[in-house]
């Protein structure tokens, strides 16, 4: 990890710091007019990403707030989130392009990617202030689809998972996976998936896939549903690449990128997925281990065992 060295926004010398909010949930606004005026406050500018600026807007009084341009975006230090992993990965399609670091401010349920709960905002304003946080560095997921005849014709990235699901409930999928260029199985099943460390707890972790810790460098490959004796959850080295070919006589599929962006595949099709060019950039206020992240938020049972709940 490495301590956030990013400044300016749209003026020589003046700090920036962008903000997100939940589409949905009225805390979001509550949380973020408190953190956008004690940002102005310490002499940071705030800018605003996404359709929930202009209620953020009418809440401010006299302060304003702009909305974030690619430019401006690119010029802030840390990009904020109030709201829970779904608002982050939100954020995320904006700004991993760009390396702005990502801190969420949990409203969500679980929150794996979240740093701190609503109530802890006077922290993370001082922190921010002072600059005192680090930046964590995970990998992202990049596909690319070729058409049958060989065309490029859609590519993406994903923090999470790619997935590959089938689009008729009555059809299984036939997948021929293939690890570095060397065929491994073909698989008659509802799907693929492939998945990051910071995924592993997302929908892998629902397929029966391991938890892999986010500093590791590695990603999943798990078959969904597959009719076969062998479809285990494989773990890759972090710059292996990943073909996954759809039989030319079978069922149409769906390929979606962490559940936000999608594209229709049909038989014939190619999909070659490997480690993204750009890393996600995770802000954290404390260097807590991921095993305590952990625990807390699958609420692990500890208590009493050898030690009496040490964390």
């Amino acid at each position: 990890m490495a301590k956030n060295e990013q400044q300016d926004v749209s003026q020589p010398g003046r700090r920036g710091v962008g903000v997100i909010l939940h589409p949905a949930r009225p805390e979001a606004v509550d949380v973020a007019v408190q953190f956008v005026h004690e940002m102005a406050a310490n002499g940071i500018e705030c800018v605003g990403l996404g359709e929930r600026i202009p209620d953020l807007t009418r809440r401010l009084g006299d302060l304003e707030i702009h909305q974030a341009t690619r430019e401006s975006l690119g010029r802030v230090e840390l990009m904020v989130v109030f709201g829970g992993d779904g608002t982050i990965l939100r954020a995320a399609e904006s700004v991993v392009p760009l390396g702005v670091p990502l801190l969420g401010v949990n409203l969500g349920h679980v929150g794996f990617l979240a740093e701190l709960e609503s109530h802890d905002v006077h922290k993370l304003v001082d922190q921010v202030a002072d600059r005192n946080y680090f930046v964590e560095e995970r990998l992202t997921l990049s596909v690319e689809i070729t058409s049958p005849e060989g065309e490029r014709i859609w590519s993406s990235f994903a923090v999470n998972e790619v997935s590959v699901e089938k689009a008729a409930r009555e059809k299984m999928l036939d997948i021929l996976v293939e690890i570095d260029r060397l065929p491994v199985s073909r698989w008659g099943c509802d799907g693929m998936l492939v998945s990051t460390p910071t995924g592993s707890t997302a929908y892998a972790f629902s397929l029966g896939g391991p938890i892999i810790w986010p500093d590791v460098q590695a990603f999943l490959v798990i078959p969904m549903a597959a009719h076969a004796l062998f479809a285990r959850p494989m773990v890759l080295a972090p710059d292996a690449v990943v073909d996954l070919t759809l039989s030319e006589n079978r069922a149409h599929a769906t390929l979606w990128c962490d559940g936000r962006r999608t594209t229709d595949i049909v038989p014939g099709t190619k999909m070659r997925i490997k480690r993204g060019s750009h890393n996600l950039r995770v802000a954290r206020l404390q260097e807590q281990p991921f095993t305590s992240r952990l625990v807390k938020k699958f609420e692990l049972p500890i208590d009493g065992f050898r030690g009496a709940g040490r964390k």
